[in-house]
């Protein structure tokens, strides 16, 4: 039997818990992110897909990590600031954190595990790897990092789910 997301909670940057069940009903559109790297302008896309589609039950949430080129040097508000300010950045952008190997955060363990999130076992092997997760909280797709988040293949399957 397969797990949900909404069995997990994490904090934001600024230190707020975030429950995801909390997110029961949403269809949640999960990516590791980084402010130095050359895919860094996909801030941009998701802010566009969370504005587009959030009045619809959509969410964005970034997971910021440091381990593929060292391209998320900053920390803490640091990172919020650089996201808002550049990009303007709304969605939730969680503590940073390993997103890959024995250290990952459990959010990553469960999204890049087949045997416990039922349907995907692809880890990210760069910044800006997306999971889109259903309104039950189960995985149903993963896109690498060169996919676009206003892609066709990703808002069309964004409409399916909402």
């Amino acid at each position: 039997m397969a797990e949900s997301i909404h069995q997990f909670t994490f904090e934001t940057l600024q230190g707020k818990k975030v429950n995801f069940e909390d997110f029961k009903g949403k269809v949640l559109l999960i990516v590791n992110t980084a402010s130095k790297c050359g895919f860094t302008p996909q801030l941009e896309g998701l802010e566009k897909l969370y504005q587009q589609f959030k009045d619809e039950g959509f969410e964005v949430l970034a997971f910021p990590s440091n381990q593929f080129g060292g391209q998320e040097p900053l920390n803490g508000e640091a990172v919020a600031e650089f996201c808002q300010v550049n990009y303007g950045v709304s969605f939730p952008i969680m503590q940073k954190s390993n997103v890959k190997g024995a250290d990952a955060n459990e959010v990553y363990k469960f999204l890049s595990s087949k045997p416990r999130n039922g349907k995907v076992s692809s880890k990210p092997l760069w910044n800006f790897h997306k999971y889109l997760v259903d309104r039950d909280g189960m995985v149903v797709d993963y896109y690498m990092t060169m996919t676009k988040p206003t892609s066709s293949k990703i808002v069309k399957k964004i409409k399916s789910l909402l």
